[in-house]
């Protein structure tokens, strides 16, 4: 017995010299890139990194929630590498993930970023604290910012237009926008139903999305670039409710930092910014109760002002027949809320109409949401469509009201009874039972064998009669060239790479030289594009989710020239930064072909 404990012991005490290494060496620690400046209202980099491991954990953000953490990415970034000496091969294996969230703070001053748990093949790790200085930007009277309310005062679920707008007059980079009040839990948040002209989906650092609409306007006496966007706030219980200040904080170009080598200097050589911030004054939006008393039945939560109309087409029908019955409301810019009219709850339309299940689906047109729906008088005795209620809660009476369309008249005649004569046709005349016998035609009756042919049929004859040889020579033909045409052509997935990759510089190359003759306003944002579709062809990457500082980091990879890709990110993200520069800058041929020299070079060191 007692040697079977001393096995055992020896057993266990293996499992842990095994196992022991195995745990320690995996490690799990926090970490945010402080090498640059981090601003009130940015968002940054908080990285989670297991070490020993090449799979994720999860993580639990809860002592982040406070800096509304965001999933950014998860990495593999594990190295391996093989050495020989003196015969002996020997391979090693540093087993590393990285996963990425997106942090923003609202405050200035050091922060410390508490520690989390991540959980690992049911192990805990907890990670270490970070502390991060986040600073406040300058002011500077080149950025202005003005939020407005559609209301000061509202009722519970009555929806307020929050509108955003952002004056530049200046050159500036990359901006990010704070907004308090999409925060918590005060108001549902909607879009608005009618978006500017142009607008382009924007997602600001909280994750909330809008639509921003970019114009060129005069503001305080000077040319600026406007960038708004709206949207709508649906409050969820009553109180005054405070909105902090927004703000946005904006990279402005502040002069140029001329470089030693010199390529692309005259255009896009590398601009100094400065982080400045601009800051709306705070709003206050009275939120009232609703009355209890005088709720109408029909009431379902519509608060606010809106009219109702109906019209009808054709009003002149009889029995049976279909009507065409059109419904607008508006007189409110949100409409989302705005339901289907229940007609079969109104008495004298389920009397009179047979009203079909089926709908179409509403549509907004000029500021009215539109229901279309097909109605059949069912009796003779209809002569109007009735009144359709709309019952709403009237902010500006403080009451609810239940607005009525007009009654549309309508003619009704009884339906038309068919005879056997309108079946048949007022043309019939009676027919003919006197049997003649046709002599000629196809008619005609014959009685002797000598109009028969011989029509045997002989299947030789077939195949080699002129009429008949096309019928099946021709696919037959088709079926060999096709045949050889797909051996000789057959192709793969691999292939299909291979050639993009083989192609890429030459696409590249012609969509820039079609820039340079480009005549819009849009020769930065095409200039970006092709560079990035040639990293996307040339490194199987996709093009459309690409950043500058991707491309720099698949040029660096494949060539091992910073330089060069440092240079390629400075063009994209200077393109880039054109589209909201107060002073547009022109790209000539030059500048053109300077991007395809580098290009090519990029070319020509990533296949060494």
């Amino acid at each position: 017995m007692k040697a079977l404990d001393k096995y055992i012991l020896i057993v266990f005490v293996l499992i842990a010299l095994a196992a022991g290494p195995v745990l320690a060496a995996i490690q799990v620690f926090a970490q945010v890139d402080t090498s640059q400046d981090i601003y009130v209202g940015e968002s940054f980099t908080y990285n989670v990194i297991i070490d020993g491991e090449n799979k994720p954990g999860r993580v639990d953000l809860a002592p982040l929630a406070q800096y509304n953490p965001q999933s950014a990415s998860n990495r593999d970034v594990s190295q391996s590498s093989v050495t020989i000496i003196n015969g002996r091969m020997t391979k090693s294996e540093t087993k590393r993930y990285v996963m990425s969230y997106s942090l923003t703070a609202g405050w200035a001053g050091k922060i410390q970023l508490q520690p989390v748990t991540v959980t690992l093949d049911g192990t805990d790790y907890r990670t270490n604290p970070v502390e991060v200085n986040i600073l406040e930007p300058g002011t500077t009277d080149k950025l202005d910012l003005e939020v407005k309310l559609s209301d000061s005062s509202c009722y519970v679920g009555q929806p307020v237009i929050m509108t955003v707008n952002f004056y530049i007059s200046a050159d500036i980079g990359d901006f990010n926008f704070t907004v308090p009040a999409f925060a918590g839990d005060a108001f549902v948040l909607e879009d608005p139903d009618v978006s500017g002209g142009g607008a382009k989906e924007y997602r600001l650092s909280s994750g909330v999305h809008v639509f921003v609409s970019q114009y060129r306007v005069t503001h305080k006496g000077k040319d600026a670039i406007l960038l708004t966007f709206s949207k709508v706030l649906i409050p969820r219980y009553a109180e005054r409710i405070r909105l902090a200040p927004t703000s946005v904080s904006a990279d402005v170009a502040i002069g140029r930092q001329r470089s030693r080598r010199g390529f692309f200097d005259d255009f896009f050589g590398r601009t100094q910014y400065k982080r400045f911030m601009a800051k709306s004054n705070p709003l206050t939006l009275d939120v009232l109760p609703l009355p209890e008393g005088g709720k109408p039945k029909d009431f379902y939560g519509l608060v606010g002002r809106y009219t109702i109309a109906a019209s009808a087409w054709p009003t002149e029908v009889s029995r049976g027949d279909p009507v065409t019955l059109t419904i607008r409301v508006g007189g409110n810019k949100y409409l989302k809320p705005v339901q289907w009219p229940d007609l079969e709850r109104i008495p004298e339309m389920a009397q009179n109409f047979k009203i079909p299940s089926e709908r179409s689906t509403p549509t907004i047109e000029k500021g009215s949401k539109v229901f279309t729906q097909t109605i059949r008088p069912s009796n003779n005795e209809v002569n109007r469509i009735p009144p359709i209620p709309l019952a709403f809660f009237d902010v500006d009476k403080g009451e609810y009201v239940v607005a009525q369309s007009e009654p549309i008249k309508l003619e009704v005649s009884p339906a038309k009874k068919l005879t056997a004569a309108d079946l048949v046709g007022p043309d019939s005349a009676p027919v003919s039972r006197e049997v003649e016998a046709i002599k000629k035609g196809l008619s005609a009756n014959y009685e002797t064998f000598d109009i028969l042919t011989n029509q045997s049929f002989s299947p030789v004859e077939a195949v080699i009669a002129l009429p008949y040889a096309p019928i099946w020579a021709l696919p037959l033909v088709a079926l060999i060239i096709s045949t050889f045409v797909k051996l000789f052509t057959h192709t793969t997935p691999e292939k299909i790479a291979t050639r993009r990759r083989r192609r890429a510089c030459a696409v590249a190359v012609a969509q820039l030289k079609n820039v340079a003759h480009d005549t819009s306003k849009q020769t930065h944002e095409l200039l970006a594009a092709a560079m990035k579709q040639y990293i996307g062809d040339r490194f199987d990457r996709t093009a459309g989710s690409l950043t500058a500082q991707d491309c720099y980091e698949v040029i660096v990879a494949a060539t091992k020239d910073a330089k060069a890709a440092d240079e390629y990110r400075d063009v994209i993200e200077r393109c880039e930064s054109a589209r909201y520069a107060a002073v547009r800058t022109d790209i000539d041929s030059n500048k053109i072909n300077e991007v395809i020299k580098l290009i090519r070079d990029i070319e020509k060191k990533s296949k060494k």
